[in-house]
């Protein structure tokens, strides 16, 4: 048995419930590859907060607490001003909220890149503070060094190639990558160089579909597509795009629901009964004893 907290929807507070111990590890998610077949495509959305995880924690094999929570919830411009201390926090909240997902937390930027040193002071915090399985970091054969130095300490790494979001200021944008045949060479490149060291599986976003598919071939470990192709060994979404939360999303993201509107219609009707004083439960008078 083992104690995870519980989001009690009736108080919204969370409280330890003892749960029998399901949750899924890395090695089970880097064994769905076998002999370059994955049989069963992993499935993984992201997630900020606990009730999130707890709505889709029964349906996801992968967690992953993205940077893109600088956009999605603090409403910055790019995942670039995202700290630790962001990651750390809402990674906790995950966590706390799921009990089968292996839950994988981002590396932001400017907490890795300087030192396979630096990598393992923050990845060891992040999995100290939250209780994650694993972090996720961009960058391909620069930084192969830093994912086999972590690995060798008993921190499981995600990789990250094609498009790098944290490097959108030198990218210069968020269009699809792998179009020139040196970009492309590139982007396997720096998949194989993650695979051989040691990366437990490799996010490819935003490469156009002849490469995702050389890569997903070119590597051992699994690859998990996010505007790449059907033919990765999984598949990722930011869930409120998916979900239809924001107006403006990819041109890859299949808009499962249009949770906004659902949203904006119910506090439309709450504003209304409030103003018109038809609000429930203000018929009654309270009555001090």
């Amino acid at each position: 048995m083992s104690t995870t907290f519980q989001l009690d929807t009736a108080t919204s507070r969370a409280n330890p419930t003892p749960s029998p111990m399901k949750r899924l590890t890395v090695p089970a998610i880097r064994v769905r590859k076998r002999d370059g077949v994955t049989a069963e495509p992993i499935v993984m959305l992201t997630a900020y907060t606990a009730r999130t995880a707890q709505l889709l924690d029964e349906h996801c094999d992968l967690l992953l607490v993205g940077d893109s929570l600088g956009q999605v919830i603090y409403g910055l411009p790019s995942s670039v001003p995202v700290t630790l201390e962001m990651m750390a926090a809402h990674g906790a909240a995950v966590v706390r909220g799921s009990y089968h997902a292996v839950v994988i937390v981002d590396m932001p930027f400017g907490s890795y890149e300087q030192s396979p040193a630096q990598a393992f002071a923050s990845a060891s915090r992040l999995l100290k503070e939250t209780g994650c399985a694993g972090v996720k970091l961009e960058g391909g054969e620069a930084m192969a060094e830093t994912v086999a130095f972590l690995s060798a300490r008993g921190i499981p790494v995600m990789g990250h190639v094609g498009l790098t979001p944290q490097a959108v200021n030198q990218l210069g944008g968020y269009n699809a990558r792998g179009r020139s045949k040196a970009e492309a060479a590139k982007i396997v490149a720096d998949a194989v160089a993650l695979d051989k060291a040691g990366a437990f599986a490799i996010v490819v976003e935003g490469v156009v579909e002849p490469i995702a598919i050389e890569v997903t071939k070119a590597v051992a470990c699994p690859t998990i597509g996010i505007g790449a192709s059907a033919q990765c060994d999984g598949q990722v979404l930011v869930t409120e795009d998916m979900l239809g939360m924001f107006d403006r999303v990819p041109r890859f993201v299949k808009r499962y629901e249009a949770i906004a509107e659902t949203i904006s219609g119910a506090v439309a009707k709450y504003a209304e009964e409030v103003r018109s004083r038809a609000f429930p439960g203000t018929e009654q008078t309270y009555q001090p004893k």
